[in-house]
């Protein structure tokens, strides 16, 4: 029920960090993959990886705040693969700015990645797959977006919490043409905002999570595979919850 053989996944933002761990999650679990970035050489090196290890992937340079150019990608991805079955919003800009410092310029930057980009994915993503009555869509939020933190800056707390609304919008407009829309939540997980902070704030962050330790990409990407896998068939317009147990509902 977990294999994606046959598959084809599109996925944002996966030139590192969590977009690089669930392309090679959906890569291992047979699917071919769309590794698509803003930043083009980490895009090519990430596909690259992979088809090192004898998965089928593509690298596509993508600013997900430019609309007709992820229509573009996508088409151009369709035309590749024949379908796009699973579609994974993940390009995120993570600033920590205090509120108070916060510009208009930063506050209008993080919105438009982190929401307009996810909000065109899904509905790029939406009219395709409710052609085909048949496909998956999977949003990254995050506990910033449910629980307040001084580790992210509240544009970016703002825009996960909106995420949120806006997956159970597209999965319940989506519904009846058999396409899912989730989800995952994610919090501490070992990779490059982790990597940023100093010794002491990792201890004391580690010190808040019931089951005392980061979370793993590989862990994040698991959640991908089952949301977009047989075995996620009946679930939509959920958010899987991958915290430690920080924050538990």
């Amino acid at each position: 029920m977990f294999s994606l053989a046959g598959r084809a996944a599109f996925v944002t933002g996966a030139g590192r960090g969590l977009g690089e761990a669930i392309a090679r999650g959906l890569a291992e679990a047979g699917a071919s993959v769309v590794v698509a970035d803003i930043d083009g050489d980490s895009a090519q090196a990430v596909a690259g990886a992979l088809r090192a290890e004898g998965r089928e992937c593509i690298a596509m340079p993508l600013d997900v705040r430019d609309e007709a150019a992820f229509a573009r990608c996508f088409d151009a991805a369709v035309q590749r693969f024949g379908a796009i079955d699973v579609m994974v919003n993940n390009a995120a800009l993570t600033p920590s700015t205090s509120l108070w410092d916060i510009g208009g310029d930063e506050w209008d930057a993080v919105m438009a990645v982190n929401l307009r980009g996810s909000f065109f994915g899904c509905r790029i993503a939406g009219r395709h797959m409710r052609e085909r009555r048949s496909g998956r869509i999977i949003n990254l939020s995050s506990m910033a977006g449910q629980q307040a933190s001084t580790a992210t800056g509240a544009h970016y707390a703002a825009s996960k919490a909106a995420l949120l609304a806006l997956t159970r919008s597209f999965a319940q407009e989506l519904a009846p043409h058999g396409v899912t829309v989730n989800a995952i939540a994610p919090a501490a997980i070992r990779g490059p905002l982790l990597d940023a902070m100093d010794e002491p704030r990792r201890q004391a962050l580690q010190a808040t999570i019931p089951l005392g330790r980061f979370g793993e990409g590989r862990e994040v990407a698991a959640a991908a595979v089952y949301l977009a896998s047989e075995a996620g068939a009946f679930t939509t317009g959920a958010t899987l919850h991958l915290n430690g147990g920080r924050f538990m509902r």
